[in-house]
């Protein structure tokens, strides 16, 4: 069976000049030591702008020469939290618009994962009818953090709300982590390496603990990065489940059944730390990803280590697009 990708990544140059014009209080675009433009978060850099990422051409021949059949674009990180006021609303605009029409011209090919301005809630809720019932997009992409602010705060309540009745899949990305520079993240490229499995971390155990999918049981979460650490910690949230109170005042179950509920992405480098996340989630719960075009990204390498993961084909065809096709109603 050929692969669903259901986490990679798209730009555009409206966006990049938006971001230019509109962002400086928050994110600049510099170049690095090898003559990369990479966009800044102050000091710390945390993405690097990629040919294929403006291409939609390019990735077709690279999705060939690696089996994808088709990719679930998203916009990565900082998507358009960054603008504010009536900017928010056109940024969000354009970059939906600009998926929307990369997928009408290859509609077997690409589908589309919309963007909203979470930090103006109730514009995020309009973007997100625009988005799945006028732009035809199958899900969303939704950032760890909305500009420091932590996704159990209750002003988004309105959205996990809309989400779970829709039953709507989302993708949870990482972006720069709320007190990244005093946890001198802002060296050494420390925010992909790790500040990023430190954001999609605290994300969902806050969200975990704070009972929101204990509230809003039915819509499909993707944690990416094969979760971050989650995979590798869930023991440890249930022991301090059982011993702390302040860990269990929102919810009836251990931290762990939660999260075996939710979805993860393959998007990691190591072949035992997918194996963790296939043994919290199970087959049915694990969906190709390959953090395409990104600089560190790895449509092969991900791929080749679903192939190598010690468990049944049938599991395996799962994983590269079965899962994607049920969830997705591809």
């Amino acid at each position: 069976m050929a692969l669903i990708d259901v986490h990679n990544h798209i730009l555009s140059q409206a966006w990049v000049d938006l971001l230019t014009a509109h962002g400086g209080h928050r994110y600049h675009i510099a170049k690095d030591s090898e003559g990369r433009r990479v966009i800044m978060r102050k000091a710390a850099r945390f993405m690097s702008l990629t040919d294929a990422m403006f291409d939609p051409e390019m990735r077709l021949a690279a999705m060939d020469e690696v089996g994808v059949e088709t990719q679930l674009l998203s916009y990565t990180c900082p998507n358009c939290y960054w603008a504010d006021g009536k900017v928010a609303e056109q940024v969000a605009r354009v970059m939906n618009d600009h998926m929307a029409e990369v997928c009408a011209r290859w509609p077997r090919r690409f589908r589309g994962l919309g963007s909203i301005p979470m930090h103006d809630v109730d514009l995020a809720l309009r973007e997100l009818e625009r988005c799945v019932d006028q732009l035809g997009m199958v899900g969303l992409i939704i950032l760890a953090n909305v500009n420091d602010v932590l996704l159990d705060d209750a002003r988004f309540e309105p959205v996990w709300a809309e989400l779970n009745r829709r039953r709507l899949p989302v993708l949870l990305h990482p972006t720069v982590p709320p007190g990244f520079d005093a946890m001198g993240m802002d060296s050494y490229g420390l925010i992909a390496s790790l500040g990023f499995m430190v954001d999609t971390t605290l994300a969902v155990t806050r969200m975990v603990l704070a009972g929101v999918f204990e509230r809003y049981p039915d819509w499909p979460l993707i944690v990416g990065h094969a979760g971050a650490t989650l995979p590798f910690i869930a023991g440890r949230l249930d022991q301090c489940h059982r011993f702390i109170p302040d860990t269990r005042q929102f919810t009836k179950k251990l931290p762990s059944e939660y999260l075996k509920r939710l979805y993860y992405d393959t998007v990691t480098y190591d072949a035992d730390a997918l194996h963790l996340a296939y043994t919290l989630a199970g087959p049915e719960r694990l969906l190709y990803g390959s953090d395409y075009p990104h600089n560190i990204g790895d449509m092969k390498g991900c791929a080749d280590r679903v192939t190598a993961l010690p468990i049944p084909e049938a599991e395996k065809e799962m994983i590269r697009a079965g899962n994607a096709k049920r969830l997705f109603r591809l």
